[in-house]
């Protein structure tokens, strides 16, 4: 499996990466008139992101590997 550090790495990336793609500043550029399929372009643009990083934090997901044993606290009473 992959580095743990660099896929903890991707996710504080890829969270950044979203958080920048969904500030009004940006969003705002897609604000026109024009349609897609008659949906509005701002609508659009909202879903593809927000389905991009969907699929992102997925892709990473899948790569990390579960925590090792003695790590985690579980049933500590």
């Amino acid at each position: 499996m992959r580095d743990r550090r660099r896929i903890v790495g991707g996710m504080l990336v890829l969270t950044v990466l979203g958080f920048l793609l969904l500030m009004p500043p940006l969003v705002h550029l897609f604000n026109h008139d024009g349609r897609i399929g008659g949906v509005p372009q701002i609508v659009v643009y909202l879903f593809v992101v927000w389905g991009g990083l969907i699929v992102g934090i997925m892709t990473l997901t899948r790569w990390l590997e579960p925590d090792p044993a003695g790590t985690h606290d579980e049933d500590e009473s």
